[in-house]
Order: C-alpha cells, then structure tokens, then sequence
C-alpha cells in the first residue's frame, strides 16, 4: 500500500513539474478566467493547456487593464474585450484569429500583425481615440480590405514602432532584469526556498524556473 501511494505521489509530482503555466498580471483578467471555469485560483497564472484549447473568449466590461497571457490563447478564434480601460493589445500570437471586437476602450496601440489577416473577417475597434497606429501584415492589403473599421485617426503599418511592435518589445527586455515575483512548492504553496524539493521561481516577465536544489 505504501509503495502504491509513493509511486502515485511521484506521478502527481512529475506531473506537476512539467506542468507549464502562462503568466496573468492583471487580478480582473484572471478573475474573468476564474468564472469561465478555466483557473480556480487567484495567484497571477494559470495552466497552458487550460486555455491553449479556447476558441472564444468574451472578456468584455470586466474592468481589465491588461490582457498579458492572452498570447498563449493559441487556438482562439473570437475576443471580445471591448469597454475595458486596455492600453495595449498584442494578438500577433492568436494566429487563428478571425474576429475581434475590442471597442470603446482606451487603446493607444494595437498589433494584430499574426501573419493571417487574410482571415480576419470581423473587426471593431471604434471608440478608442487614441489609438492612432494598428500593426498589420500588410498595410496596403487592410486598407483596401477593412477600410470600414478607419477612423479618422486610424492608420495601418507593418511597424507603428511602440510597445506592441516586436522590435520594441525586445529593446525593453533588453534593457531591463527579471523580478522574482514568487517560490511556489509543487503542491502550488508559496515558500521562501527549501532544499531537497522542487521549487518554481516565477519572474514578472512570465517566465518560471524549475529548479531542485540538493543539500
């Protein structure tokens, strides 16, 4: 009986180590997730494969700031994250992508340069004046294709040269360290460090490091 409940404590633990988690800052995106079902638990991330399956995500009027995460959402199809105080959006990852409405929002700059535009048959993203630059595939090819959704302010580019372009996200990681935002067990507690177990160091930029280290 021992040996049976040690074996299946060491599957549960390699389990737990492989396990990959995507980073969610913001507490009311997070929260959104939380009530769609796909996390249980208010801690700043949330499992890969929870949503790297969702087609369709309406996270509209839910008070988020910042959509981080969303890139790992790699199968999605629809978002809907219209009147939210959002800055910025980066959809350049959702490579299957064919509608979005983010709408009466407080957008300053967009890129939805995924390398399928062709099948973005939807867009809505009026009522953010002050979003001025939206990074496309092909700036020629929307604006023949989606001059519905310009205005006045509106312009395509294949480099707005801001913090959603890739070029700038590069020189910020460039130019700035990690910040160790946590050190959880693989029973998902937060610790201060312990040896002779395995431990996630979770940095502010996303990224979560394993590490085991052996007295």
């Amino acid at each position: 009986m021992k040996s049976l409940l040690l074996l299946l404590f060491s599957f549960s633990m390699t389990l737990s180590l492989f396990a990959q988690f995507t980073y969610v800052p913001d507490a009311n995106f997070e929260q959104r997730l939380i009530n769609l079902g796909l996390d249980d638990l208010l801690d700043g991330q949330i499992l890969t494969s929870n949503i790297n399956v969702v087609s369709s995500l309406i996270a509209s009027s839910s008070s988020i700031s910042d959509l981080t995460g969303i890139e790992d959402f790699t199968a999605l199809t629809l978002l809907s994250c219209g009147h939210n105080p959002l800055t910025n959006l980066d959809v350049s990852n959702n490579t299957l992508l064919t509608t979005l409405w983010c709408y009466e929002s407080q957008l300053t700059c967009l890129n939805i340069a995924n390398g399928n535009n062709t099948n973005i048959s939807w867009l809505s993203l009026g009522g953010n004046p002050n979003l001025t630059c939206v990074e496309v595939d092909d700036a020629s090819w929307s604006s023949a294709n989606w001059p519905e959704i310009l205005e006045p302010q509106f312009s395509f580019s294949e480099n707005c040269d801001n913090e959603c372009s890739p070029s700038d996200v590069g020189i910020h990681e460039l130019n700035s360290s990690r910040t160790l935002l946590k050190i959880i067990d693989m029973m998902g507690r937060e610790t201060k460090g312990a040896k002779n177990e395995f431990l996630l160091y979770m940095y502010d930029d996303g990224s979560v490091e394993k590490t085991f280290v052996v007295e």
